[in-house]
């Protein structure tokens, strides 16, 4: 469980970092502006040659879907891993069983409480009578706005169409930034608090 444990708040750290780079970059395309010869994605299919930060961006972009992938991984098999542990403390059979520890998270509608469900039931089986983490709310609310802010992880515009949004609005990118951000770093605290829990029942 603690190597479990370790690599999701490893890989969560990884993904929160390739983000804040990634509003980095997307901050310096808005302070550098658009260029006269206009958007990169100028319709009817024509795209014009990318600039060298433009370019970059690209490379950022595509460093941070790799950190999300090993980030999904990491954290559900640690999540997998916590929620069979705590079915063998508990003796009780997981609300949440089969594959809907992954496919809760992608099925509409029920990948808006799913998820968070399923680690609250963790908690709940590994210790029993306690206050569910503050970090599971802030890490769940996060989660949602960085999913379906339009900007996000659930995002269908292009590499370019997301350029051309920065230099007309950048504004609304950072704030879907800052909340996948803010989701990483309080999952790193959601990782520990319940790994506490199995560490804490170890020692009784």
């Amino acid at each position: 469980m603690g190597g479990a444990a370790r690599f999701a708040v490893g890989a969560l750290a990884l993904a929160g970092a390739a983000w804040t780079v990634r509003a980095i970059w997307e901050i310096r395309l808005a302070v550098t502006g658009e260029p006269a010869s206009g958007a990169p994605d100028q319709g009817n299919g024509v795209h014009r040659p990318l600039t060298g930060l433009e370019n970059q961006y690209h490379l950022v972009v595509s460093v941070c879907g790799i950190a999300v992938v090993i980030c999904a991984v990491a954290f559900l098999g640690w999540l997998g891993r916590a929620r069979d542990n705590a079915r063998e403390l508990s003796g009780k059979r997981p609300r949440y069983s089969g594959l809907w520890v992954f496919l809760g998270w992608v099925v509409p509608v029920v990948n808006l409480w799913f998820p968070r469900g399923i680690v609250a039931e963790v908690h709940r089986d590994s210790a029993p009578g306690e206050r569910l983490p503050r970090s599971v709310n802030v890490w769940w609310v996060f989660w949602l706005i960085g999913l379906f802010s339009g900007v996000g992880l659930m995002s269908a515009d292009s590499t370019d169409q997301i350029i051309a949004r920065a230099y007309t609005n950048v504004g609304t990118l950072l704030v879907s930034d800052a909340a996948i951000v803010g989701a990483a770093v309080a999952g790193i605290f959601v990782v520990r608090a319940l790994s506490r829990n199995f560490s804490s029942r170890r020692s009784d």
